[in-house]
């Protein structure tokens, strides 16, 4: 039997960045993972929250000091205005975000599946 799945893995490392990071945080992060260059409205529908949530749990991973993130402001991505609109906000990962990124890849390629 195995430790820890990879799941699991995965969550403690947020819980290493961060005790306070919730489940809708994560979510978000790892659809900006998978869809970087996403604006709010469309990590709100992929992520099947509403965009007031969407919006809130992405901000949690902004740059510290940015008026846009909201603590911890863990510093994993960064909001740049729509050049389409000017009004919405495209996330994009920093480089901190892409390390987290790659880490979360390495734990899934490393998953030993739970044979009964």
């Amino acid at each position: 039997m195995r430790p820890r799945d990879s799941l699991l893995e995965g969550l403690s490392y947020f819980r290493e960045l961060n005790p306070g990071v919730t489940v809708n945080e994560i979510i978000a992060f790892l659809y900006t993972c998978e869809n970087e260059g996403l604006n709010v409205q469309e990590l709100a529908y992929v992520a099947r929250m509403t965009e007031p949530t969407a919006s809130r749990s992405i901000r949690t991973f902004g740059p510290e000091g940015s008026e846009w993130a909201r603590p911890p402001a863990l510093g994993l991505v960064e909001a740049f205005l729509n050049p389409r609109d000017g009004r919405s906000r495209i996330i994009h990962l920093t480089d901190k975000g892409r390390e987290v990124r790659a880490r979360l890849d390495g734990v899934i390629r490393q998953a030993i599946a739970i044979l009964r």
